[in-house]
């Protein structure tokens, strides 16, 4: 293709911007410069001592990764509960192996009493987790400035929870991130934990050679990487079951492009509620991360969602007849991601790859939003969304961030991805699916069950219930679908040839307990909207160079120049008149699709009238269109060997961030693709939307 830049650019309105109220009330937030500035440290530090004097809920963990099973208690159980504090993680009558210097025992004496703090309160069927904090870290972390780095000495059980980002190399035991297990010899490993998400914990594990020297072994692993006067502190610390983590501060495309816009400039740094229990004046400070106090707890886990957790993995690592396919549902804001996301983690401590159906299109988790996509996970997921993006093996553009406009297209998408699997593969699968549970979306929550060779499901619920009925096989027996009626038969033949699905599936309820399950959030960052604008935005990030530099904004890159007459255009979310269809599309973000027949023109533009099911092998911003040369001028991360397979262009619901518009550096006068004269109050200001496979009570009566 040939590449020329355009003069002049044209779009889309701005978008309304939602405001957190809440900001208003509280402190502004403090930028990642002024954390270093004395002033800025001196009043947080008072203010966070003063915080520190309530009483802590600490996050407690019961499972490891590899295997996966609960932590062993380490406390006597007992029908009283214990009120004193207990010293990272064991029990408070632990004895240090104090060395025979003085100054080495008074190290070790200001060192216990600086973790009986972070102790928990212990009851009979829960363990007690250290959370490292405060003056703890002083005495197991160490920073290299020369070098830029920091190495954190950990004991079995402690924990880091952190805002932020980093990079983590496990060099002495191992650790577990977000259920996936890092040991030493490994490579290193990317953390994300900004405002959006809940915040990313690091869990020391304990070691699986319980023969080893550790301050012999540890010695030369500190030698490489600190001082000598840091490398002996840290050495006193090292002790039976002792984890060594190098910690170092990490720049991406990625990080780079989000922090170029004013709004997301923050994302990585603690949100204003979390200000008051950031711990900032520790070794890691300046590395991209902050540590978080005991008041702050990590992803909270009930039993029910580790039974959940181990009954799986252990489905998967045992003899079953093919292959595991686990179908995971539940109402909105009940942390079906985030399950998924430790699920997957789980299972690649145990086999190489993971398969992952995508059905959810508003909170897709390797494509921006309105994807169906089937991706093999190869690598573990240690930060949200929108910080692993990329190229399933096979995805289908829907458009828009709800299934509920045309039903019957969603359910032939998913199946079109389906059997692109291959039959013998024996990979484990996991099924995700959207949050709609009422009416419609529950019936078709039926038909996937029965279409898909499913053993087992998962139904994630919150407050005692599941906020739908039961996916049990007694259930399905009598249950009506959208597609199907009982008695329920596998509905694709190919199925039943290839894998058999079992006569019967387990069920499983877990009953979701973090903070504000069932809601969504209302700080900055953390709506379902914000989440989609950021996996749109983290797509665009590889427009960006991978070398470090100044961020270009997208109206510099040079676009392709593609004519009308190689691809065909069509809008998939509602009616637009033929006249009108280039407006639509300047400006906009499309699909890249490929249809199986060989698209044909006259010279003019080729407008599709049907909405095709066929692959899409990336998105592209439209960034001008020609009319006289007849020519659109597209911006893609898409290789070039892959945009030749290309001959349709689709126009979704989904729109480009509005900061993308709105931040152009370097224009002049009014903006591309930006105006203000516009106005919702008039008739047929907005989109007209079209529902395709829903019947309308008014209209029932008229069949």
């Amino acid at each position: 293709m040939k590449v020329k830049k355009p003069k002049q650019v044209k779009g889309p309105a701005k978008s309304l911007k939602w405001k957190d109220v809440r900001g208003k009330r509280c402190r502004p937030p403090v930028s990642s410069s002024e954390l270093n500035s004395s002033p800025v440290m001196a009043r947080m530090a008072k203010e966070h001592h003063a915080s520190v004097k309530k009483k802590p809920t600490v996050k407690r963990l019961r499972n490891k990764a590899k295997p996966v099973s609960e932590v062993k208690n380490n406390t006597p159980e007992t029908g009283v509960e214990k009120s004193h504090t207990q010293a990272n993680g064991s029990s408070a009558s632990m004895e240090f192996a104090m060395d025979n210097e003085s100054n080495d025992s008074r190290d070790w004496k200001e060192y216990s009493e600086s973790i009986q703090g972070n102790g928990v309160e212990t009851s009979g069927d829960l363990d007690a987790v250290s959370r490292l904090e405060g003056e703890s870290l002083h005495y197991c972390a160490e920073r290299d400035d020369q070098q830029n780095h920091a190495v954190l000495v950990m004991q079995k059980h402690q924990t880091l929870c952190f805002r932020g980002k980093c990079l983590l190399t496990c060099l002495y035991g191992r650790v577990e991130v977000m259920g996936f297990t890092i040991e030493e010899g490994q490579q290193s490993y990317p953390l994300f934990s900004p405002a959006s998400h809940c915040p990313l914990s690091i869990r020391a594990l304990e070691s699986s050679d319980q023969g080893r020297d550790d301050k012999a072994e540890a010695s030369p692993v500190l030698r490489k990487y600190l001082q000598p006067a840091s490398r002996k502190k840290l050495l006193k610390r090292i002790t039976l079951n002792s984890s060594i983590v190098l910690l170092e501060p990490m720049e991406t495309p990625l990080t780079r492009f989000l922090s170029s816009f004013t709004d997301l400039s923050e994302l990585f740094n603690p949100p204003v509620m979390e200000l008051m229990s950031a711990v900032l004046d520790t070794p890691l400070n300046g590395l991209g991360m902050v540590p978080l106090g005991s008041a702050i707890e990590g992803l909270r886990m009930s039993k029910s969602y580790k039974d959940a957790l181990n009954l799986v993995v252990s489905a998967c690592r045992g003899d079953m007849d093919g292959c595991v396919v686990i179908f995971v549902c539940g109402t909105k804001n009940v942390g079906k991601s985030s399950f998924i996301r430790n699920l997957i983690n789980n299972l690649l401590n145990h086999t190489a790859s993971v398969d992952y159906l995508e059905g959810d299109l508003g909170q897709t988790e390797f494509t921006p939003a309105g994807c169906l996509s089937l991706s093999t996970v190869r690598a573990p997921l240690l930060g949200p969304p929108f910080t692993h993006q990329c190229t399933p093996e096979h995805m289908i553009y829907y458009g828009h961030s709800s299934y509920e406009t045309d039903l019957e297209r969603y359910m032939e998408s998913l199946k079109s991805l389906w059997r692109r699997r291959p039959r013998t593969r024996e990979t484990p699968v996991i099924i995700n699916t959207a949050g709609w549970v009422k009416g419609f979306g529950f019936q078709l929550l039926v038909d996937m069950i029965r279409f898909f060779p499913v053993s087992h499901v998962i139904q994630l619920g919150h407050s005692g219930v599941t906020q739908c009925p039961a996916l049990t096989p007694e259930f399905l027996r009598t249950a009506h679908g959208c597609q199907t009626h009982p008695p329920a038969e596998t509905a694709l033949a190919e199925f039943t040839e290839s894998h058999g699905p079992p006569r019967s599936y387990t069920h499983l309820i877990v009953q979701s307990e973090f903070p504000g399950v069932g809601h969504q959030g209302t700080a900055r960052h953390q709506r379902s909207n914000e989440h989609r604008e950021l996996s749109l935005l983290a797509y665009l990030s590889q427009l960006q160079s991978p070398d470090p530099g100044p961020i270009r904004p997208l109206h510099s890159l040079t676009p392709y120049q593609v004519p009308h007459s190689a691809v065909a255009l069509g809008v998939i979310h509602c009616e637009v008149v033929p006249s009108h269809m280039m407006y639509a599309a300047n400006g906009s973000l499309v699909g890249l699709c490929c249809l199986e027949e060989k698209v044909s023109s006259r010279g003019g533009a080729v407008l599709l009238s049907q909405t095709p099911i066929c692959p899409c092998v990336g998105f592209g911003v439209v960034r001008g269109i020609d009319m006289a040369r007849g020519l659109y001028f597209l911006l893609t991360p898409v290789d070039p060997s892959v945009l030749r397979k290309v001959n349709c262009l689709l126009l979704g619901a989904v729109s480009l961030p509005s900061c993308v518009l709105t931040s152009q550096p370097g224009v002049e006068g009014e903006l591309p693709y930006v105006t203000t004269d516009y106005s919702f109050d008039l008739t047929g200001a907005g989109k007209l939307r079209v529902f395709k496979g829903l019947t309308r009570p008014s209209q029932m009566g008229a069949q």
